[in-house]
């Protein structure tokens, strides 16, 4: 079988430091992005050497620096105070949670502290299903407070940046961009690194008690997993809930009702707005991508225990996916330095150019690191499970099934960016389409959307085939890991939308000259973008991990084929197919209402509150922030139940069958949902950005602001907005979550579950 060049010790070292490089270069980028500072007098020393707009149109500089100052203070104390209650509620949720998976695995042997025959190697003793259950309950609390965490210091490093970025425009396009960018290299880096870091030290203390028992070891770890999904679908869900009601009631009341600018301080849901930027586009997606990442560490560790790696107890090759993830932060780190040092941005039209750079470059490097490690770190052949058999497998193949999965991952972010930038013909047709109103702009934008599944799935269902051939359900893990390798670089391109956004936010209210304005708007539209390529990694990632999650779940539970014409299986297929729109439907409502409440009350201020279209009175920011807090916080709860809650009823009652029918049906229904709908919002609000511009001939025939045309793009957009922050993202967490939630009860659904059918 020949034996992997990398000793054990070197693995011990290696996953461990590279996640220290990681958290160091993070905290390297933030001292430079603190460089900017926001206080007049180390302004003016920053400015001594660089050419300041300010200075050649004679504003004020000192006002606008405090005035920036302190709006990034309203939205960061908004960002900050709204985090705060929702962990509140969710830390109920994951108490309750605990003390759930505690009780339903300790129940499967009746809480006896008896060791138990393996489920796989019945001739070995593993230790007792009451030790599965307190070990998979403590790494439940740990993924849910690294998911919490990570998103909290994202938020933190987003509201920390966007007014620097602000400030840096001053100087010129590229200074800001690199601000914006390192900002997200931040959030990236941290993600990337803590969540790697806390995977190997659980395993490792572990390891203390369970000994030589592998097997259970690394199904009480799945529960790290669940707890980072968990987290991460609250804080989708309320997050986007948040952002949006604020971002529909600014922009139906300010543009379209009172013809007044995006993000102009008059508007009274403006602070809201910026608020919800950080909470839902920053926080929520910093806890999905975490969630992503430690479910498909957590499926490939499950499959590699009851593998020949598991078997023989070699810890270098068991620890293949962590030293994948580990390589992944070092290509990021290089990735990232071609952005921020190795070229500089000279103008507009270098940004989205330099953002598609870093995919490039990460993909590429990232190639030739997993060969490395590929060669290196396995055994030349090896067995993995293959449903009751062991197949043979060489190290090469599965460099191929982690290769097919980055690559993937860049086909779909390149077809996502080609139907959702502004710069291709699908948008510019969706602009076009304006010109006769908004219901032939909602018919094209609907049109792209449905369209632009097409290619992403032939992309996923090619991997799954490529990487299933070459090394059954282990492979397809390992694929969906290849997706998230990159996954640090792939932050920093996500982040940093929608600090870009903020950035022009804070230029607009700060009442900073219309070049400075215009400057933000460029990086603002490529963050646009990049989001939602970003979007596209995320979903054919959830993918990838939900099949790999399912695999594993019908290996535990002991299905030994999921045949679609049982009737039990087929009522599954259809629930689970169905519950996807019933999650969408209850996200798309919430944002409805709550934007409902919203639009009343920036009417009510406008029309009460004598003085605020001239200016001369300040709106009740406050009220609007608290309206989207109230909503969200309370509209989060009923799919977030949803969700949660459905696999327990349809293992408990339905059986383990049923239940692999729901989850197939849910993955198969959601992923094209999902696509469509992030693609769909997308399209519509780069096409309203289109018009705004005014760069080409066609747009400026189609603009400018206020004409009808772009009116009507404004309401596509509008529509647009619960698609792609809302619902399309949300959805790839719940066909993610059921498979690891089920993958984690399956013992006790496997040894009690089916109650209906055994009583009838």
């Amino acid at each position: 079988m020949g034996a992997a060049v990398v000793t054990d010790l070197a693995t011990e070292i290696v996953i461990p430091v590279c996640a220290v490089v990681g958290i160091a270069f993070a905290l390297v980028q933030w001292l430079l992005v603190s460089r900017v500072k926001l206080s007049h007098s180390s302004t003016a020393n920053n400015g001594l050497n660089d050419y300041l707009i300010e200075e050649e149109e004679g504003i004020n500089d000192h006002n606008v620096v405090v005035k920036c100052a302190d709006i990034q203070n309203a939205i960061s104390e908004g960002a900050t105070s709204f985090l705060f209650t929702e962990y509140q509620y969710v830390g109920v949720f994951m108490v309750a949670f605990a003390i759930l998976i505690f009780l339903f695995l300790g129940s499967v042997e009746g809480f006896s502290t008896k060791s138990q025959p393996c489920v796989y190697s019945k001739d070995k003793m593993c230790k007792s299903a009451l030790a599965n259950a307190i070990f998979s309950t403590i790494s439940f609390v740990l993924g849910a407070i690294t998911s919490v965490v990570s998103g909290f210091l994202g938020m933190k490093i987003a509201t920390y940046a966007n007014a620097r970025t602000t400030l840096e425009a001053r100087k010129g396009v590229g200074k800001a961009f690199i601000t914006a960018f390192r900002s997200g290299a931040v959030m990236g880096f941290l993600l990337a690194a803590n969540g790697l870091l806390v995977l190997y030290i659980s395993i490792n203390l572990f390891k203390l008690y369970y000994g030589d028992d592998w097997e259970g070891l690394f199904e009480a770890i799945t529960g790290y997993g669940l707890g980072g999904s968990s987290m991460a679908l609250f804080g989708r869900v309320g997050g986007g809930i948040y952002t949006k009601a604020a971002d529909v009631g600014a922009d139906l009341v300010g543009k379209v009702e009172r013809n007044i600018p995006e993000d102009d301080p008059r508007n009274p849901a403006v602070i809201a707005d910026n608020v919800g930027d950080n909470v839902g586009d920053i926080a929520g997606m910093g806890s999905d991508l975490f969630g992503s990442y430690a479910e498909s560490s957590c499926a490939a560790l499950v499959v590699a225990s009851i593998s020949s790696f598991g078997s023989n107890h070699d810890f270098t090759g068991m620890c293949y996916p962590l030293l994948i993830s580990s390589v992944g932060i070092i290509v990021c780190l290089i990735t990232t330095l071609f952005a921020t040092d190795f070229f500089e941005i000279k103008a507009v039209k270098d940004i989205e150019p330099a953002l598609k750079k870093q995919l490039i470059i990460s993909t590429a490097l990232m190639t030739a690191g997993i060969a490395l490690v590929s060669w290196l770190a396995l055994p030349s052949s090896f067995t993995i499970f293959n449903f009751g058999v062991q197949k043979v497998v060489k190290n090469w193949e599965l460099f191929f099934c982690v290769a097919i999965g980055l690559w993937a991952g860049l086909v779909i972010g390149f077809v996502t960016e080609y139907y959702t930038s502004n710069a291709y013909s699908p948008v510019q047709d969706v602009a076009d389409s304006c010109r006769t109103g908004a219901a032939t702009n909602v018919i094209f934008g609907l049109a792209l959307g449905y369209k632009s599944v097409i290619i992403p799935i032939f992309a996923i269902a090619v991997s799954i085939f490529v990487s299933f051939s070459l090394a059954a359900m282990y492979g397809i893990a390992v694929a969906a890991l290849g997706m998230l390798s990159t996954i640090a670089t792939g932050l920093a391109i996500d982040a940093y939308g929608p600090i870009s956004d903020n950035a022009g936010g804070i230029a607009e209210m700060a009442g900073m000259s219309h070049r400075i304005r215009e400057r933000t708007d460029a990086l603002d539209a490529a963050g646009n973008t990049t989001a939602a390529i970003g979007k596209g990694f995320a979903i054919g990632s959830a993918a990838l991990v939900s099949l790999a999650l399912f695999g594993a779940f019908v290996s535990r539970a002991a299905i030994s084929t999921v045949d679609v014409l049982t009737p039990k299986v087929f009522i599954g297929l259809l629930v689970g197919a169905m519950l996807p729109y019933w999650f969408s439907a209850m996200t798309m409502k919430s944002v409805g209402s709550a934007a409902l409440k919203m639009v009343e009350e920036v009417r009510r201020q406008f029309n009460t509150i004598p003085g605020i279209l001239e200016g001369l009175a300040k709106p009740d920011y406050a009220t609007c922030v608290k309206i989207s807090t109230d909503a969200s916080i309370k509209e989060m709860i009923p799919p977030g139940a949803l969700v949660m809650l459905t696999p327990l009823i349809v293992g408990t009652f339905f059986g383990v069958e049923t239940l692999s029918g729901v989850l197939a049906g849910a993955l198969v229904s959601g992923v094209q949902i999902a696509i469509s709908a992030s693609n769909t919002g997308g399209a519509w609000d780069n096409a309203k950005k289109y018009i705004e511009a005014g760069a080409s001939e066609h747009a400026k025939s189609l603009g400018p602001k206020g004409s009808d045309p772009h009116k009507a793009a404004v309401i596509g957009d509008t529509i647009g907005d619960p698609l792609k922050d809302t619902s399309g993202p949300s959805l790839n967490i719940l066909i993610k979550l059921m498979a690891v939630e089920s993958l984690v009860f399956a013992p006790f659904f496997a040894k009690h579950g089916g109650l209906l059918f055994k009583i009838f």
